[in-house]
């Protein structure tokens, strides 16, 4: 009986850490892969922002896109093929993409 309480507790506790890990490996391979042309927050204020006009990921117009369409922006660039969202074809797993989708959810103004 004891055995099933502490295997139920470490269960519930991997539950509550993996949403939070996957929000930290989120923002690390934000800092790696995005913060150069998006900005360390994600607020578009880069030189290569401003001449590209990215927008702010925390926006309300970004933040209202799905996360399906924020999966495909990330991972092929979207319908319009942003040049440079390209991910999955550089390698990044459907989880790491995951990851980046629940950190630009955390941007949220």
């Amino acid at each position: 009986m004891k055995r099933i309480a502490i295997i139920t507790a470490a269960l519930m506790l991997i539950a509550i850490a993996l949403p939070v890990m996957a929000a930290e490996d989120g923002a690390a391979l934000f800092k790696t892969k995005c913060a150069a042309c998006h900005g360390k927050t994600g607020a578009g204020d880069t030189p290569i922002a401003k001449a590209k006009a990215i927008k702010d990921l925390g926006s309300a117009e970004i933040q209202k896109l799905t996360d399906a369409d924020l999966t495909d922006m990330i991972a092929n660039g979207g319908p319009n093929k942003v040049k440079g969202h390209d991910f999955k074809a550089k390698g990044l797993s459907d989880e790491q993409v995951k990851a980046l989708v629940a950190f630009v959810r955390t941007l949220k103004k």
